[in-house]
């Protein structure tokens, strides 16, 4: 007995909510998750992390993944890492020491302009609403 499936031997591959179901099953969770918060990057009409270029003015949404108090030139900045599924971003906020609803795991959509800081896409100060908890 061969382990070849039917549609293997017809030369065809399983196609439509089959086949999705295979992938998610063979898929990692970081897999998984990277891929809803691209769907929902698409679905909120923000623009992709990846897509974003130095001075650009952007609306991003994604999930915080680290939240860190970091001084920079004697200032507090409160640094968080937004993540959407195809690249990080550093949000700084200068001059907090903490934001009510920052934290690692929170969904938020930010607005700024794109700053590159050794190599990385930082927004500094920017617009943020902060996503329903039960949406999570």
């Amino acid at each position: 007995m061969s382990a070849v499936s039917r549609s293997e031997k017809s030369g065809r591959t399983p196609s439509g909510r089959f086949r999705r179901m295979l992938d998610r099953l063979s898929s990692s969770q970081e897999d998984l998750e990277s891929e809803e918060l691209q769907e929902d990057t698409q679905a909120s009409g923000c623009t992709r992390i990846s897509e974003c270029s130095d001075r650009q003015i952007v609306k991003v949404t994604g999930t915080l993944r680290t939240v860190t108090l970091r001084p920079r030139a004697g200032v507090p900045a409160l640094e968080a890492e937004l993540f959407d599924g195809t690249a990080p971003l550093d949000v700084v906020w200068l001059g907090r020491r903490s934001i009510v609803g920052i934290e690692p795991g929170r969904k938020l959509i930010a607005s700024g302009r794109v700053a590159m800081s050794h190599g990385r896409r930082v927004l500094f100060n920017p617009k943020y609403e902060l996503r329903p908890l039960g949406k999570e």
